[in-house]
C-alpha cells in the first residue's frame, strides 16, 4: 500500500491545501514576481484539481459541507484576530504598568498570530472571564470602545460552534485506493513546494509567512486532525 505523505487525516490535508491555495491567489501579484509559471490559470488549475480528489475519492457532499465549515471558521478568525490585537495594544497603551497583569488576567499569553483555533477559543473565553464590568468601564473610560469589547466576547461563542461543526464534519478518514493516496501525495507535494518557496518569500512578514506554513494552517482548522495509523513522513 502506498503511504502518505502527510501525517494529517486525508480530507484535512486537502481542505489546507485549499486555504494555501487561495492564500495564493491573494497574494499573487507578490508570488508571480519570482516564478513566472504561477499565473492565474495556475492557481485555478490546482483548486480544480484539489476539488476534484475530494469529489472522485471522498464523497462531495462531506467535502463540500466541510469546505463551508472551514470557510466559516476561516470567516470567524480573521475579524476576531483583529479586534482581539486592537484590545491588546489599547490596554498596552492606557493602562500603564498594569497592562501586563491585565493581559495576562484576560488569557493574553502568547502571540496572536501563532494561536491556532483552541488556543483562539481559549483566548476568547479568557477574555469573556476576565472582562469585569470595572475592568471595562476602565477601559472604555480610557477610550477603547465598548462594542469592540462586547463583539470580542461574542466571538467565543460563535467560534467554538463552528469549530464543533467542522470537527464532527472530519469524521474518520475511509480507507482509500492506491490511486486515491497516489494523487493526494501528488497534491500535497506541490503545495508543499509552493509553501516553501512563498515562506522565502514572505521570511520577514510572520503574518504572511504562517499563510503558506502548512502545519500552521491545519493548526488554523483545529487539533485532532492527525491521520491515525498512518506513518510519519
Amino acid at each position: 500500500m502506498t503511504q502518505r505523505n502527510y501525517k494529517v487525516k486525508d480530507e484535512v490535508m486537502l481542505m489546507a491545501c485549499k486555504t494555501i491555495v487561495k492564500n495564493m491567489s491573494i497574494n499573487l501579484s507578490d508570488l508571480s514576481l519570482v516564478r513566472s509559471n504561477w499565473t492565474e490559470d495556475y492557481v485555478t488549475g490546482l483548486d480544480t484539481k484539489i476539488d476534484t480528489a475530494a469529489t472522485n475519492f471522498l464523497g462531495l457532499d462531506k467535502q463540500k459541507k466541510l469546505r463551508i465549515a472551514t470557510d466559516q471558521v476561516e470567516e470567524i478568525l480573521k475579524p476576531a484576530i483583529k479586534n482581539l490585537s486592537f484590545l491588546k495594544t489599547q490596554i498596552e497603551v492606557d493602562m500603564g504598568k498594569d497592562a501586563e497583569e491585565i493581559l495576562k488576567g484576560l488569557g493574553y499569553t502568547k502571540p496572536l498570530y501563532s494561536l491556532d483555533q483552541e488556543g483562539l477559543i481559549t483566548l476568547l473565553f479568557g477574555v469573556n472571564k476576565g472582562m469585569t464590568e470595572d475592568l471595562k468601564t476602565q477601559l472604555v473610560a480610557k477610550g477603547t470602545n465598548a462594542a469592540l469589547i462586547d463583539s470580542i466576547i461574542a466571538y467565543a461563542e460563535t467560534l467554538q460552534q463552528a469549530n464543533l461543526t467542522q470537527e464532527v464534519l472530519k469524521g474518520t478518514t475511509l480507507e482509500l485506493s492506491e490511486e486515491a493516496v497516489s494523487v493526494f501525495n501528488d497534491i500535497y507535494t506541490e503545495v508543499i513546494g509552493i509553501c516553501k518557496i512563498a515562506s522565502k518569500i514572505y521570511h520577514d512578514d510572520p503574518v504572511k509567512k504562517s499563510q503558506f506554513t502548512f502545519s500552521k494552517v491545519v493548526s488554523r482548522m483545529g487539533a485532532n486532525n492527525k491521520q491515525e495509523g498512518q506513518p510519519v513522513a
